[in-house]
């Protein structure tokens, strides 16, 4: 060959290179995956036909929840999956990746720069003014944690969102209280409240009963007189959101917050009849048909995804915000609704903290895979940022969790055990066991719980009782000490609120100044 023809066929190749690179580097700028969050109110580590645990459970098969098995077939199911005792503090946690104890937002938050009334009248413990006004998108709101929140984040990096259902994230009359003002482009049905004043459509949503404005579910007139259940009212509502984007190369975040199952226990009709043919009592019956409506929800969701296509390209997530409502409202004996697990919402026992968790990640996430991967609700922030390919944001928060990306590809190494956090100077209302203020580290295998009223410590083994029925404490001395410094350490770096003693006119002692 001429070196003429040879000079002309480099050169060629040369501008085939440019262009085949070219394409790659289009090609390589792939639109980040559409993120479904989908959190349940309420709902127990037992409240579902799919066993986190070792094995299944009366409770397990007491619940019809299809959906939630089809999830775990398809992605990862996490057994060790951690929120906070109530709602508001697993809400801020997730939408600023802070523990509660350095958000402050430590209870359920409703009236404006109000500590709640069995705060204020506590027989033993003065509580600490916590973040009542929730969390804050501006700086210089009193009583408020300011924030950049996930939503907000999102939307930035060019997410369209989506908020659907309770918000529950800001006191009445403040900016947080409007998930508009959070970065969500679109607001179905949230507001201030933490629970519907009804399920049913055939009495509006609660809109129109005097003296429950407060509670009344904004928004969804379409519906008014219907007979139709909140969560299926939100869920379409949801669905249309969804489809103004679908036919658009717009990434989408939908953070499905139901309601459900959430006080007032209010049947669902298209599923009770046959709860209540098991032989369930009237209120259990209910419950379990609100359980089977939330995993409906559910399934219509993935439905519609396979439907339009966009089932490859979207990571589902599903998390409760506290565990299962036990205490009272139930039937049956209170404080076995989570069993083996102890006690259930408003505790620091397992049965108040741990949560069904469940990720669908496709291409990512093995299908029908498990991991005892420790995870608390704070880890989502930096989770679904990572997910969202978004990796140089600017908060003006500490970030308390860590991401669990690699948990889901695989890749996760094991770099020493994690302390996880939980502090609750407060008084949720109900009675029970763990029940009322405290602060908790698990590291491993044990749990500490220091209760601030009585200065009561306990220690357990989880791996050997989960249950929680065994104080240790005794038989493990060097154990408690290590974690109760642990604790404390922990609480005096975020300058956590410590309730007084009334008494004394001091501040609860840190549990390692007992020790």
């Amino acid at each position: 060959m001429k070196k003429g023809m040879i000079r002309k066929a480099l050169v060629y190749l040369g501008f085939l290179s440019i262009i085949l690179f070219s394409c790659e580097s289009e090609e390589s700028t792939e639109t980040p995956p559409n993120i479904v969050l989908f959190l349940v109110d309420d709902m127990g580590w037992q409240d579902t036909s799919v066993p986190f645990w070792k094995q299944s459970t009366p409770f397990n098969a007491r619940y019809n929840t299809p959906n939630m098995e089809r999830l775990a077939r398809d992605g990862m199911k996490f057994t060790q999956a951690y929120a906070t005792p109530v709602c508001s503090p697993t809400r801020i946690s997730l939408m600023t990746g802070m523990n509660a104890a350095r958000h402050r937002v430590t209870n359920w938050t409703l009236e404006k720069d109000s500590i709640k009334r069995m705060e204020k009248n506590h027989p033993d413990l003065i509580f600490p003014y916590w973040n009542v006004n929730g969390m804050s998108p501006v700086s210089g709101d009193s009583l408020a944690i300011h924030a950049m929140p996930l939503p907000q984040a999102l939307h930035d990096a060019g997410f369209f969102t989506i908020h659907a259902g309770k918000a529950h994230l800001g006191a009445i009359g403040t900016p947080g209280a409007e998930p508009l003002n959070l970065g969500f482009d679109v607001n179905i049905a949230g507001h201030a409240a933490g629970a519907p004043e009804s399920y049913w459509g055939t009495e509006n949503f609660g809109n129109g009963k005097e003296g429950k404005e407060v509670w009344a579910v904004p928004g969804l007139e379409a519906y008014h007189g219907q007979d139709i259940h909140l969560t299926e009212a939100i869920t379409l509502e949801a669905l249309k959101a969804i489809d103004s984007v679908a036919t658009t190369r717009q990434p989408f975040f939908l953070y499905m917050a139901h309601y459900a199952v959430h006080t007032p226990i209010m049947a669902d009709q298209r599923f009770v009849q046959k709860y209540l043919e098991k032989g369930l009592d009237s209120i259990e019956a209910k419950y379990a048909s609100m359980v089977e409506g939330m995993d409906k929800s559910l399934g219509d969701i993935m439905n519609y995804l396979e439907l339009k296509g966009m089932e490859e390209n979207t990571i589902i997530l599903l998390m409760s915000d506290n565990g299962g409502l036990s205490a009272h409202a139930r039937g049956g004996e209170p404080h076995t609704h989570n069993k083996p697990l102890a006690s259930g919402k408003g505790s620091m026992y397992e049965g108040g903290i741990r949560e069904p968790m469940l990720v669908k990640w496709p291409g990512i996430t093995k299908p029908g895979s498990n991991t005892d991967h420790q995870v608390i609700i704070e880890d989502f922030y930096p989770t679904i940022l990572e997910m969202a390919q978004v990796d140089s944001l600017q908060t003006v928060q500490e970030i308390d969790g860590e991401s669990f990306v690699q948990v889901l590809t695989g890749e996760w190494k094991y770099e020493g055990v994690r302390p996880l956090y939980w502090h609750y100077p407060n008084e949720w209302g109900p009675d029970g066991p763990g029940i009322g203020a405290a602060s908790t580290v698990r590291k491993g295998d044990w749990k500490f719980v220091y209760f601030h009223a009585d200065r009561r410590m306990e220690l357990f083994n989880l791996k050997e009782d989960i249950g929680e029925t065994q104080n240790v404490l005794v038989e493990h001395p060097e154990k408690a000490r290590e974690l109760a410094e642990t604790l404390t350490n922990h609480l005096k770096s975020v300058q956590a609120q410590m309730p007084i003693d009334k008494k004394t006119g001091e501040q609860v002692e840190y549990p390692i100044e007992l020790l």
